[in-house]
């Protein structure tokens, strides 16, 4: 059996050194075994381990996140559904891109011969592609509307604490949470989840969906067909099996 130092660890996954080291305080990834020296050694399994850390944080998990999905009953099934959902939104890019060329070729027939640009079935191929479009809304109104509402918070904060006129930060604050509400419930009506257990596309109780730990593409909820309790991967809400 192969065994790494943390440099070689680093290289091998095109980390810094300090990252490894990182790792092992987070009790993320601890060295199989340590030298004489007290140099930390690690295993195929670790480098491994490593390579799946690094895949993780590119789908944007916290490393909390990594440590719970790691430790959980079912990893492979959770990784197996990130897997999947990223390779379904690279699929629906592409059939994006195929469907706009239809259209634009259909639209350029029609125009060359002179006849009647046919609305209905570019409105066909449009309708197949809302569902993204839609959830990718979301995210750009929730990120175009959430940086304005920080920076006003802070700003009644900087009133309050230099000039001691607190009533801009109260008044702000009431607008802020009721659009942070409007957001919040924008959010969940635009998406629903897989389970890794059952494979079913479902949507969670509202309460459970807003208390529930999350990152930018799964959150920890309990499927409403198996009951399984763990991470499930954020999708379209009109892809809700019935």
């Amino acid at each position: 059996m192969s065994k790494y130092t943390t440099g070689e660890m680093a290289k091998l996954c095109d980390v810094s050194v300090r990252t490894v080291q990182f790792y092992d305080t987070k009790e993320l990834l601890k060295p199989a075994e340590l030298s004489e020296g007290g140099r930390r050694l690690y295993s195929d399994d670790d480098l491994q381990k490593l390579h799946l850390i690094c895949l993780l944080k590119t789908f944007g998990l916290s490393l909390d996140a990594i440590k719970d999905v790691l430790n959980s009953e079912t990893p492979n099934k959770v990784l197996l559904l990130l897997l999947e959902e990223q390779a379904r939104q690279i699929h629906a890019e592409i059939e994006k891109g195929q469907n706009q060329i239809k259209a634009i070729e259909v639209v350029m027939t029609n125009l060359r011969n002179s006849k009647t640009i046919q609305v209905n079935s570019i409105n066909d191929i449009d309708h197949i592609m809302n569902g993204e479009r839609k959830l990718k809304k979301t995210y750009r109104t929730m990120l175009a509307v959430g940086i304005p509402m920080d920076i006003i918070e802070i700003a009644t904060i900087y009133i309050w604490i230099t000039k001691g006129i607190w009533w801009p930060f109260a008044i702000s604050m009431v607008i802020i949470i009721a659009i942070a509400i409007l957001l919040l419930k924008m959010y969940y009506k635009n998406t629903a989840y897989i389970c890794p257990e059952c494979g079913v596309k479902f949507k969670p109780k509202f309460r459970e969906f807003v208390f529930s730990k999350h990152t930018p593409k799964m959150r920890k909820l309990t499927c409403t067909a198996c009951e399984h309790k763990g991470w499930c991967v954020e999708t379209y809400s009109d892809e809700v099996q019935k």
